[in-house]
């Protein structure tokens, strides 16, 4: 089984891929869209595209991109666009997020879940910098580190299931703030993950492989969803549930 079907699986049964509530993913993005909500909007590692969606299906004027290099998902976005009758206002490209490049630039841009893959905070806006029109704003979720970690989250941060690969190097969130700040950016608003936030996102992960693979024949596929699962559970329970956090900021420039 492909990483990015095992990634499918296991954040079907989450509203959101971050640990993110359903009233932090609405509050957010109208802090994003605050005075954007007849613009463009585009999502760097869009996934199935539910920040997009819930935008547009909110802001009728509202119209929005969406990168990601998983086909499977961006069909799935797709599909539930026709359905959700807002296909006519969204555009969806098949691509890396680090290759994607625009003549007109967007009022404003999500990037959850795809910083690491982007190099981190501060590269992730260097990217994001040229793609963002005058006074737009940006949407960035980080992992940051809350603790020392442990050996056995040092080995790994189960990659299978977050792709988020190797997570020691975190700076914590103090850390990661000044990153943003470094970049020349000023944080207007932000949200930082609870307890329950994580909790639920954790659970809902292994819970969505072990319960699709419980309905699967015998087989590999099955086997490795049955891997994937217990192994996160481990890293999470043992070590990555005391260790790691996460925080959405919204983001202007600083002219300074």
């Amino acid at each position: 089984m492909e990483r990015q079907d095992i990634s499918r699986i296991a954040h079907r049964d989450h509203p959101i891929a971050a640990p993110l509530s359903d009233e932090a993913v609405r509050e957010l993005l109208e802090r994003l869209l605050r005075g954007r909500s007849d613009g463009r909007l585009l999502d760097l590692g869009c996934g199935e595209a539910p920040w997009l969606l819930r935008a547009l299906a909110a802001h009728p004027a509202l119209r929005a991109v969406g990168v990601d290099p998983d086909p499977a998902a961006l069909r799935t976005a797709l599909h539930t666009a026709q359905r959700l009758g807002v296909a006519r206002r969204i555009g969806l490209h098949h691509r890396d997020a680090r290759e994607f490049t625009t003549a007109e630039p967007f009022d404003a841009v999500l990037c959850v879940g795809a910083t690491r893959a982007l190099g981190g905070p501060g590269p992730a806006l260097a990217a994001i910098g040229p793609l963002l029109a005058p006074g737009g704003a940006v949407l960035l979720g980080a992992p940051y580190r809350t603790g020392e970690p442990s050996q056995q989250a040092r080995e790994s941060f189960g990659a299978e299931l977050t792709d988020l690969a190797d997570l020691t190097d975190l700076a914590d969130l103090a850390g990661t703030v000044a990153a943003v700040r470094a970049a020349g950016w000023l944080p207007v608003a932000a949200h930082t993950s609870t307890r329950a936030e994580l909790d639920a996102y954790a659970w809902a992960r292994t819970g969505s492989l072990a319960d699709w693979a419980l309905d699967q024949p015998p087989g590999p596929d099955r086997e490795a969803a049955l891997r994937a699962a217990d192994a996160h559970r481990e890293q999470w329970l043992a070590g990555h549930r005391d260790g790691f956090g996460f925080v959405a900021l919204v983001l202007r420039r600083n002219p300074a």
